[in-house]
């Protein structure tokens, strides 16, 4: 893990450099930086008018005495996805915008989920209608249920 973390911080700064220069080369100078300015300004708006949908959703959630874990995990990929078009560059804006959409936004969760259960520290399942804790449902409806262990740490 700590190697690809390097790697990223490596590559991902050199890959932005080349973009720059190759954008840079096509367009000019002031182009590309209004582009990067564009993309700051446009994912800025997008982040707010999401991120409040995502908010008033979790708050319906907690209304009706549900936990809202899909709107906790997509407001995580929204702070990514800002932070990531805050950042000047092409390929990181265009992972940031893609992190806008909902549908990239479930398969990255589900991977992620899905990777952490199959190393035993997570199990997901969905909740019965008698309540979460009678076995899994097969339909595909209702709210998540995630069993973890945890331990107290001193």
């Amino acid at each position: 893990m700590p190697f690809i973390l390097l790697a990223l911080f490596i590559g991902v700064p050199l890959i932005e450099i080349a973009v720059f220069i190759q954008v840079g080369g096509f367009l000019g100078l002031w182009p590309t930086l209004a582009i990067v300015v564009a993309t700051a300004v446009m994912g800025t708006a997008l982040l707010q008018i999401q991120g409040f949908g995502i908010l008033r959703r979790a708050e319906q959630h907690l209304n009706r005495g549900e936990l809202p874990i899909g709107e906790v995990i997509s407001g995580v990929f929204l702070l990514v996805a800002g932070a990531l078009l805050l950042t000047p560059g092409f390929v990181t804006d265009a992972v940031g915008f893609a992190l806008f959409i909902p549908a990239v936004r479930l398969a990255i969760g589900r991977a992620i989920l899905r990777g952490l259960a199959s190393r035993g520290s997570l199990h997901i399942y969905r909740a019965s209608p008698s309540g979460p804790h009678q076995g899994p449902r097969r339909d595909g409806d209702g709210p998540w249920t995630i069993d973890g262990d945890y331990r107290e740490l001193d």
